[in-house]
């Protein structure tokens, strides 16, 4: 199946996911969906991830995370910020706290893809991908 928008594809499969409350959504690989997951998982929205290679271009399967009391999604906000008809663009300076600072935005660098916070401290600007709180 071809997207048009496949980091719009990846955050609407884990939010629809959230919203049925599975603990388990199998997502078409690339290497940029790879490390926006690795972000996830190292800022503690997500439980697990898995590459796994098949025939074709690979899986990426993600356990989500839930509050154990209320049952409600580790995530409560995926939104996507830049988009293929309108591009967003913003320099270290620019970059304003997401959700007060408890929350992150993504941004694709020339250094390779990393939170606002990282690339506020490595002074480099980007394409701001989505934010999540």
């Amino acid at each position: 199946m071809l997207t048009t928008d496949p980091i719009a594809d990846f955050l609407t499969r884990i939010r629809n996911a959230q919203m049925a409350g599975h603990r388990i959504v199998e997502i078409p690989a690339s290497n940029l969906k790879k490390r926006i997951t690795e972000i996830l998982y190292d800022q503690g929205y997500i439980l697990k991830y898995k590459f796994e290679d098949d025939s074709k271009q690979g899986l990426i399967k993600i356990a989500l995370k839930y509050d154990v009391d209320t049952k409600q999604p580790a995530i409560r906000v995926l939104e996507r910020i830049s988009r293929p008809g309108l591009r967003q663009y913003s320099k270290p300076a620019d970059f304003k706290a997401v959700f007060n600072g408890l929350g992150i935005a993504i941004i694709s660098t020339s250094k390779g893809v990393m939170t606002d916070k990282q690339a506020k401290k490595e002074n480099v600007g980007g394409e701001v991908l989505c934010r999540i709180y």
